[in-house]
């Protein structure tokens, strides 16, 4: 009976060390009598008893490692403190047991120590500019390394950018008399602009007056000028009548009698003012010779 629970227990132990069952996603280093005989892939394995053991188990998962915060110095020598977190990932479980004794501590010493190397090339406000490229350098300088550590690094991502006190309210400080400046910017142009538009209206509307005083002007102009052509249509259709009148039978007898008239009435006007001194020719016929000039003046009309 003693002697069966003993060989239950044996084949119960041999059972346990031979028989293994890896979880997806998980690589296990065996060795073989102290030396690497190879990795176990997910599902079900058998080994040796008692020569072949499990060494190392390795997550093959993509892992998030948060790096500590440091002080880095930047290229004007202003000091940052500064955190972040890397995502790596085991693709060669061999190298990964042993190229470094502890991948993860190496990993993020080197990803601590490039940090500080890609900070200090460059200034304090490139640094909050440029972080795709800080965390870019930082990848390339630590994937580089970790090959022989088995280990892939995938990205890398600064979660904090903290500098001094005095350098946050420099910055502040700067930030606010920047805002003032482009304030005050945007209200002398907007002033330029106003000043502009009044010019510019000035101008439109004199431009406006002038054209309507030029259409005035040319209007009234054409105005008088027809006027003008009006009353001498008239003056020459009544000089034809009158000239017409006087080529008819009695004509020139009216004419006569028309200037005596136009000559006594003046006569009579100025005899009528008390101020005006009025000479009288001594010959009358004087008078008569009147006529008789205009008469001739006519008749050289007519001629």
């Amino acid at each position: 009976m003693e002697i069966a629970l003993v060989i239950v227990v044996v084949a119960v132990i041999f059972i346990v060390r031979s028989v293994k069952v890896v979880p997806q996603q998980n690589a296990w280093v065996v060795e073989r009598l102290g030396k690497y005989h190879g990795a176990l892939t997910p599902g079900l394995n058998f080994l040796v008893p008692f020569i072949d053991k499990v060494a190392y188990k390795h997550s093959l998962k993509e892992i998030p490692l948060d790096v500590p915060s440091q002080v880095c110095i930047t290229r004007d020598n202003t000091q940052l403190q500064v955190d972040g977190i890397l995502y790596f990932q085991v693709t060669d479980p061999m190298r990964a047991s042993y190229g470094s004794s502890n991948y993860i501590v190496a990993v993020t010493q080197l990803a601590q120590t490039s940090l500080r190397s890609v900070i200090g090339k460059l200034e304090l406000d490139k640094t909050f500019e440029e972080r795709d490229i800080i965390n870019a350098q930082v990848v390339a300088a630590i994937d580089e390394a970790a090959l022989n550590w088995g280990v892939k690094v995938l990205r890398y991502e600064i979660k904090d950018l903290t500098p001094p006190k005095e350098i946050l309210h420099a910055m502040q400080s700067q930030i606010t008399a920047e805002r003032e400046k482009r304030a005050l910017i945007a209200a002398s142009e907007g002033r330029r602009q106003e000043q502009i538009n009044i010019a510019t209206g000035e101008r439109e509307a004199f431009i406006a007056r002038s054209e309507g005083e030029k259409l005035a002007a040319i209007n009234n102009a054409q105005g008088e000028a027809a006027a003008i052509m009006a009353v001498a249509d008239a003056n020459a259709k009544a000089i034809e009548l009158v000239a017409s009148a006087i080529r008819q039978p009695g004509g020139e007898q009216a004419v006569q009698l028309k200037v005596a008239e136009k000559a006594v009435e003046a006569f009579s006007k100025v005899a009528a003012d008390a101020t005006t001194t009025l000479i009288v020719p001594s010959n009358m016929t004087e008078v008569s010779t009147l006529i008789s000039s205009a008469m001739k003046m006519v008749g050289a009309n007519k001629v």
